[in-house]
This record gives C-alpha cells, sequence and structure tokens, in this order.
C-alpha cells in the first residue's frame, strides 16, 4: 500500500471532522509516523482488531471501527435472513470512546438490516459472550482492548457460539474488508432512527439478571463461606473498569460479608488515572489495594481488568507481605479446589475434563490426571478452548469443568465461551474462603500444592518490538529460530523441536520427524533435557514476542535457578 496515498486520501476525505483532520495534519513533516498510520490496516489476531487510539487506517477510530463492521456485516449477511434476524450483539468496556465506537457499529449493523441488540452502558466481557448465546444471535461484537494501556481500543468480534470468531471467518472479513472502501463503501444509519424503526434494541437489568442467575449458580459451597463470613474479609479492585458493579454483586451473593472495594479505583474511568497498567499480571497497580488490604487485616485481594474478562489475585504469606500470585499458579489453585469442591458437593460430572493452552503451566496436567481429571491442551486463545469444549461435549466424550490460560483467564459453566472474571471472582474467593475454614490461607494452600503435586515455574519475557520495524524484527526472530534452532539452551541439551505451523516434531538425537495433532499456530516448541519447555510466539494483540518458560524442579530453589539461567537466553534473542 502506498502510505503517502493513502495519508491524503484520509486528509482530504469530508468524512474527517475538523479535529481528525487538524491530527493528520500536524504529522504532516513526519513521514514516519505518517507509514505507521497508513501502511497498511489493523489485521484480525487472537482477539479481533486492536490498535493505538489515532487517525489513520492502522489505529483504533471512528472510520476503522465502522469499515470492519461493514466487513463483518457482509459475513452476517452471507448467513440469509435468518442470521441478520438473530442479529448481533453490542457491548463496550470503559474506554475512552468506547460507547461511541460500539454506536457506530451499531448503526452499520442496522444500515446492513442486522438486528442489534446493545448493552445501554459499559458490561464485563463474558456478558457480552452470555447474551449472544442467550439470545440465539448470529454474532457479537465488544469494543474494549481489555487490559492494554489507556492508549489502546479494540474491537472483538463472536460467533453464535459465544466464543471469539473462528478463523475462517477472520478470513472472510479480512477477505470482504479488501473490497471494501473505508470510507465510500460503508453503509451508516443514524442510531436514534434505527431505534424507532425496531433495528436496535437496547439491553439492560433485564440481561444482567439472566447472566448473574448462571454465575451465582456455580457456587459450589455456601455452607462453608457462612461458617466464616463474620470473620472473612477481602479487598477488591476493578482497575476503574466494568468489573464494578457485578463482581461485587456475585460475592455479596456468595455470603460474603466484608467486602473491601477500593474506592479511587471504583471509579469508571479510561484514563486509569491510578495506575499506569490496568492489568492485574501487573502487581505494582495493586498499591492502593494493598494499603487497604493492610488497614483492615485482609488476606485475600482479587482485582479484575477493565473489560471484566481477567482476574488476578494477591495472597499475604507467613511474613505478612502481599504476594502476587501468577495465572498459572491461580488456575491450578482453583482447579484443584474445583475438583475436591464438585465431588463434595455431588457435582462432579462422568468423563471430568480440563482445558489449558500450550503455554500453560504443565502442573495443571498434574493436578488433573492425579486426580482422574483428562487434560487436553490447545492454542492459545479462548476461542479454541471454546472449540474443544464444544467439540468433546457433543461428540460425548467428556465434560469440561474448568478451561484456563497463563495470562489470567478463567472459563467455567456452560453459559459463556469466554474468559469470565465475575464467575472466577466469586469461586476464587469461595476457595479462600473454604480454606480459610481449614485454618489455612491461600499462601499455604499454594505451598500444600508444591508439596503434593511437586515443584513447578514459569515465566514469560516479553521481547517488545513496536512499530513497522518491529513487525519486521518480530518476523526475523521466528525465521531464525526455524532456520538455525539451538542444539542447546543455556547449556542444557534440546531434546524435541516442535513448530505449530505445520504440526511438525523433530527429535534433535535421531533426527526422526513426527506430526502432533495441534497445527496452524506461529509458536515454537524447545523441550529440554531436564524437563523445562520453552515456546516462542507473536502476540496476537500486542507488537511483542512472548517468550515462555515453564520448567520443574526438586524444589522452589532449583526452580528459581532454572527459570534466571534460561531467562539468559531469552535476553540475546533481541540483541
Amino acid at each position: 500500500m502506498d502510505f503517502m496515498k493513502e495519508y491524503r486520501k484520509w486528509l482530504d476525505s469530508p468524512a474527517l471532522s475538523a479535529d481528525e483532520r487538524a491530527e493528520l495534519g500536524a504529522i504532516a513533516n513526519d513521514p514516519k509516523e505518517i507509514e505507521a498510520r497508513f501502511y497498511g490496516p489493523l489485521e484480525f489476531g487472537t482477539a479481533g482488531l486492536r490498535g493505538i487510539m489515532a487517525v489513520g487506517l492502522h489505529n483504533m477510530n471512528i472510520h476503522v471501527i465502522r469499515w470492519a463492521t461493514q466487513g463483518f456485516a457482509q459475513v452476517i449477511c452471507a448467513e440469509g435472513e435468518t442470521g441478520k434476524q438473530r442479529g448481533v450483539a453490542i457491548c463496550m468496556d470503559c474506554r475512552n470512546h468506547s460507547m461511541e465506537f460500539a454506536r457506530a457499529a451499531a448503526e452499520v449493523c442496522a444500515a446492513n438490516g442486522i438486528h442489534v441488540r446493545i448493552f445501554e452502558s459499559l458490561r464485563p466481557t463474558p456478558e457480552l459472550s452470555f447474551a449472544v448465546r442467550e439470545y440465539h444471535c448470529q454474532a457479537g461484537i465488544n469494543v474494549t482492548a481489555s487490559h492494554n494501556p489507556k492508549e489502546y481500543n479494540g474491537y472483538k468480534v463472536y460467533w453464535e457460539d459465544g466464543a471469539q470468531l473462528p478463523p475462517h471467518h477472520a478470513d472472510a472479513i479480512a477477505a470482504a474488508l479488501e473490497k471494501i472502501d473505508v470510507f465510500d463503501g460503508v453503509k451508516k444509519m443514524d442510531y436514534d432512527e434505527a431505534v424507532k424503526a425496531g433495528l436496535i434494541e437496547v439491553l439492560g437489568d433485564e440481561t444482567d439478571r439472566r447472566f448473574m442467575a448462571n454465575v451465582t449458580a456455580q457456587i459450589l459451597d455456601k455452607e462453608t463461606v457462612a461458617k466464616v463470613a463474620d470473620t472473612f474479609k477481602l479487598v477488591y479492585t476493578p482497575f476503574h473498569g466494568c468489573g464494578y458493579k457485578l463482581v461485587p454483586e456475585a460475592l455479596r451473593a456468595l455470603g460474603i460479608k466484608h467486602l473491601l472495594c477500593e474506592p479511587k479505583q471504583m471509579v469508571i474511568d479510561g484514563d486509569f488515572p491510578t495506575v499506569v497498567s490496568p492489568n492485574p499480571e501487573n502487581p505494582e497497580g495493586f498499591y492502593l489495594a494493598i494499603d487497604l488490604a493492610r488497614q483492615n487485616d485482609v488476606d485475600f485481594i482479587l482485582g479484575t481488568d477493565p473489560d471484566s474478562d481477567r482476574v488476578g489475585i494477591m495472597i499475604r504469606d507467613h511474613s505478612g507481605a502481599y504476594r502476587p500470585v501468577t495465572g498459572n499458579q491461580t488456575g491450578v489453585l482453583l482447579l484443584d479446589y474445583l475438583i475436591g469442591a464438585m465431588r463434595r458437593s455431588g457435582k462432579m460430572p462422568e468423563r471430568p475434563v480440563a482445558l489449558k493452552t500450550i503455554v500453560t503451566t504443565e502442573m495443571a496436567r498434574r493436578v488433573a490426571e492425579a486426580n482422574g481429571v483428562t487434560c487436553y491442551d490447545t492454542f492459545t486463545g479462548f476461542k479454541f478452548m471454546a472449540e474443544k469444549k464444544n467439540a468433546l461435549e457433543a461428540a460425548g466424550e467428556g465434560k469440561v469443568i474448568f478451561s484456563y490460560e497463563e495470562s489470567y483467564g478463567y472459563m467455567l459453566g456452560d453459559y459463556v465461551r469466554d474468559k469470565d472474571a465475575v464467575t472466577a471472582s466469586m469461586l476464587l474467593t469461595e476457595m479462600a474462603a473454604w480454606y480459610a475454614a481449614q485454618g489455612m490461607t491461600l499462601f499455604d494452600a499454594l505451598e500444600g500444592l508444591y508439596e503434593k503435586y511437586g515443584h513447578y515455574a514459569e515465566k514469560t519475557h516479553n521481547l517488545v518490538m513496536p512499530g513497522l520495524d518491529g513487525l519486521k524484527d518480530m518476523a526475523e526472530l521466528m525465521k531464525r529460530l526455524r532456520e538455525t534452532p539451538p542444539t542447546e539452551i543455556s547449556g542444557v541439551k534440546v531434546v524435541t523441536r516442535k513448530d505449530y505451523t505445520d504440526g511438525s516434531v523433530v527429535d534433535c538425537a535421531t533426527g526422526e520427524k513426527s506430526t502432533m495433532e495441534l497445527s496452524g499456530s506461529n509458536v515454537l516448541r524447545f523441550e529440554l533435557a531436564d524437563g523445562t519447555s520453552i515456546l516462542v510466539r507473536p502476540s496476537g494483540t500486542e507488537p511483542k514476542i512472548k517468550v515462555y518458560i515453564l520448567t520443574q524442579g526438586a524444589d522452589a530453589a532449583a526452580c528459581s535457578a532454572n527459570l534466571a539461567k534460561y531467562g539468559q537466553w531469552v535476553e540475546t534473542l533481541q540483541k
């Protein structure tokens, strides 16, 4: 694409507002910035579109939203009149412009004759997945950038099962967009006129009630929570986002009496004024919650990201310090608890199954299999776990009781097909209360799991490569690792190489090649002689290469030493 030609096209378009034209005019003498904004459109990744909010074809703005929606609308219309009548559910998070973008998407859908159900205001991502299923919609759209910094926004697309769009539909949208002009090829209808015409329907409290009825039906042991309710306390923060209403509601339905919500972060604000990054993976964002916990002698802290699909926890150790718990550790704790609680309550199904991603700790497999639960791997992204869940259950090959990935996402029940921090927050709290009834904190519980199942440790390294040069650097790194793969890493032999692009497996000692079940994703895996696995993949949502170290050892010290040793190798990848 001729980026200067595209820049001039945008600058001259009557579709731009005066402010948008002024923004583009301000970069007229900055060819690097013009190229970054106009060298090509945003591409669909593991979570649809995501990018920095700015005027340009490679950014998130109302014109790109309309253009993407026109492409999606054509895919929906291809399902025929029934697909248009079933329509689309639309949701948005707390970010700047999210409501504006959501309404713009609704206007385009309505102009294409597609019935729209749009939430009256911000809602958690899992409720959008629920609404698609509950109202038998053909599709769903969620305007969110999840846990990204405030400069970002995004556009997630869902299909009729409530999961994010499968690859072949994403490819169909991409093909449609190649033929649609970003300005002249988009149909639009005035929002209020579409409401009057019955093409746009607004969703509110009734949908919340239906969703929450399903959430609270997941409670497994309310009786034990009641036993400690007078003394058990927790601190919750929504990081200025969508969890502010329904997460506290779920916790109170569980029977929690002493719920302390961090007041500054309960304020909805797309600028996220109290944190550098509104991501529960980053423990520094919990500083206000920790202060509140210290003041009130609280052992357990819970935090959800801006669209309330991810949840992170902090726990107090024996020294009184508050420690972050990784997504890997949280998932292992919750999986082990769910297995026990489901058996105690008589709710464990026949042939239970747990799902995890290829980059999630192998300790989850150990916990599952030690307790008679089958464990399957999927690619990163809950659309793949949803796909696996649907396939297993349709074939009668098992019932999925829990799905999770290391990046703080957990899926439970049958009413959503995406990460769900509302339900996960409630069950994590039930778990913490259950351990409190046994005289234990979650720190004690985690130590107990390592003693029972063995010591595992994981670390994710992010090799950030921003801009147009970054995309080239990311591609070059993956190419180099394929063409000249390491025979050893930090002095330890590579035993097996796996390439998930084509599903190939190479035995490094013999050179023998075979294939595995999973293929079709740009991920490399190096399995080492000491049982460590190192995986390398480009992020689907951010400009970075993610390197995952999954290790095990005789004790915590051995695991930490492995993480440090292999981390030194990771650092050499970006030099």
